[in-house]
């Protein structure tokens, strides 16, 4: 762990680690993953991608046109072979590991591929990286749905307990003890950093998924439809997914300096932009200018359960990285709402994510 505090860098500070570095992505098609990539590219690294195809038609790394600011590597995580190959032709400095299965409820309909993709895919990938010679630093993103969730009112810590009572839950969980055991057998005797990430319920432009309050609002919104909410007084930590990736970025560069950073960090929202799903939604209708709301949470019956609170503490990640959160909950649900109602109006994706990115690396 680093003795001292970190001083508190902006963002425009990170261009000097990863200008002309050497960055390999997993998921890098996906929602986080594309947007990941886009800042990479703009920050002048040289990035790698190795991932399925995107998960959803639209997507994000389609409509943006991704393809084209990166080697593109489609490919299974838990095909361990394959993704040796692409580590040792692509020399990576810099190691983004975001391919898993992100959906709770999907889950429980595919419990062994959740595992198999979630917890063999990471290992998987550790396997790949601790015999790459120019590995300086590992990333894995996993889940704040790590934690054993004891539906507490103040948020989990790091050193809190992890668990996990449905699919999802427990293969992150399994996956942070997985990378527990690489740092200390593994990668900190080689001077290797690596680093595990929880983060919040992140929003943004460009994701179309399902089974996610957003994506199913604006579906909802340009059929005309109310906006169906399951439950809405569940309370999640909303951030912009710009928030989670800036620390994510930061931890890359630290690590890449100071293998002593490895380990667990939590960069979860302000805390008052940990609300309700039904204030998100209400939020979210303001921005888009129109429609309305339904609450389904009468007709759930026998489907799976899902947590009602569960928040993050994020003050090992201001003290010793110098992150905090940039945007509160009403300026984060603005710009979605913003960046979905522009692209309906024939915007270009990639232009709207090359102004939201700008406008958080240089904010004014």
């Amino acid at each position: 762990m680093p003795a001292s505090v970190a001083r508190n860098e902006g963002p425009r500070d990170l261009v000097g680690t990863y200008r002309g570095r050497r960055c390999f992505v997993t998921g890098h098609t996906g929602f986080k993953g594309s947007w990941l990539c886009v800042v990479l590219h703009t920050l002048g690294a040289k990035v790698t991608g190795y991932s399925l195809d995107p998960p959803t038609t639209p997507s994000l790394f389609d409509r943006a046109r991704i393809k084209h600011l990166l080697e593109d590597i489609r490919a299974d995580v838990r095909d361990c072979q394959c993704l040796s190959k692409a580590i040792d032709r692509s020399s990576p400095e810099i190691v983004f590991h975001l391919a898993a299965q992100p959906i709770v409820r999907l889950s429980y309909e595919l419990p062994r591929e959740t595992f198999e993709t979630n917890v063999g895919g990471t290992t998987n990938l550790l396997e790949a990286v601790r015999g790459c010679p120019s590995a300086r630093a590992v990333v894995v993103i996993t889940s704040d749905k790590c934690y054993e969730n004891r539906e507490w009112v103040h948020g989990y810590r790091e050193t809190d307990r992890l668990g996990g009572d449905d699919p999802y839950s427990a293969s992150k969980a399994a996956a942070e003890i997985v990378c527990g055991a690489y740092e200390h057998a593994f990668f900190g005797p080689a001077g290797v950093g690596l680093g595990t990430c929880r983060a919040g319920n992140v929003i943004g432009g460009g994701d179309w998924a399902l089974d996610r309050i957003i994506p199913d609002a604006v579906r909802a919104l340009e059929e005309g439809r109310p906006v169906p909410i399951r439950n809405p007084s569940s309370v999640r930590p909303w951030q912009h997914v710009l928030e989670p990736l800036y620390g994510y970025l930061l931890l890359g560069s630290k690590l890449v300096e100071d293998p002593s950073y490895s380990g667990a960090w939590n960069f979860g929202p302000l805390p008052e932009s940990c609300r309700t799903v039904k204030e998100l939604v209400e939020c979210f209708l303001s921005a888009w200018g129109s429609g309305r709301w339904e609450d389904l949470s009468a007709e759930q019956g026998s489907s799976p359960r899902e947590a009602r609170s569960l928040l993050l503490a994020w003050d090992k990640a201001f003290h010793l990285l110098g992150w905090r959160p940039r945007w509160d909950f009403e300026e984060a649900v603005r710009r979605t709402g913003n960046w979905y109602r522009r692209l309906a109006g024939g915007a270009e994706a990639a232009q709207l994510c090359a102004e939201e990115i700008r406008a958080y690396l240089e904010p004014s």
